[in-house]
Order: C-alpha cells, then structure tokens, then sequence
C-alpha cells in the first residue's frame, strides 16, 4: 500500500507540472480579434505542446513583420495531415487565426492554407471553427 500511495503521489506531481505548464487560449490570444496573415515561412519549429511557425508578413503600407504563429500539438497535427515537411522555409502560407492579447505579432493558428492547396485544420485552442 505504501508503494501505491507513492506512486500516486508521484503522478498527481508530474500531472500538476504538466498542466502549470499550459497556458490557456485566453490568457495569451483574443477570440474577438480574428487576423488572416500571408507571408512566407521562415521557421518551424516542432516542438510540445505546440509547435510554431515564424512567417514574414507584409501589412498594408509594404512594411514586413515577423509574425510568430502557434499551431496545436505535434501528434494533433500528423492527426489532422500535416507532416514535419508540410512547410518548408521560403513557402507561402495564409494563416487563419487570432490575435495575441498584447498586440504583437504572435497568433493562434486556427486553419493553414498550404503551398499544396491544401487548407488544414492547425490545431487552435480555441476549437475548429
């Protein structure tokens, strides 16, 4: 019984880091604040809890920001059809998502249109609209 009781203890632990580590949809980005970006990729990173895409977006007076754009979880991903190689730097993308709360060029990816064509569910917090 002892050693049920550590075990417990031990994965209640490693649960509760787990989720501290997690942010949540609202915290960081605005659902009010929709934003369809088109730029071209220059980096991924693919990584838990979510991977991320660095893409360079012109705005409307020709001036280019770097944008960093948050998909979902790896695994969801491959789930959903993307593979490590779905973007590659250089590649033009239109992102649809939300603003981060702060106003700086982050957001939460809700749908991809990729090279291919293909428009692919990115794995957004917020759900699959």
């Amino acid at each position: 019984m002892k050693n049920a009781s550590r075990l417990a203890l031990c994965l209640a632990l490693l649960w509760a880091q787990t989720a501290a580590a997690h942010h949540s949809f609202d915290a960081e980005f605005d659902r009010n604040k929709p934003v369809t970006l088109t730029g071209s990729v220059t980096r991924v990173d693919w990584g838990n809890p979510h991977i991320w895409v660095f893409m360079d977006v012109k705005d409307e007076t020709g001036k280019v920001s770097n944008w960093g754009v948050e998909g979902g979880a790896p695994n969801a991903l491959f789930r959903n059809g993307w593979r490590k190689d779905s973007l590659k730097v250089g590649d033009t993308i239109t992102v649809e998502g939300f603003r981060g709360r702060d106003g700086s060029q982050r957001a939460n990816a809700n749908r991809v249109l990729l090279p291919d064509g293909r428009r692919v569910f990115a794995g957004s917090s917020v759900g699959g609209k």
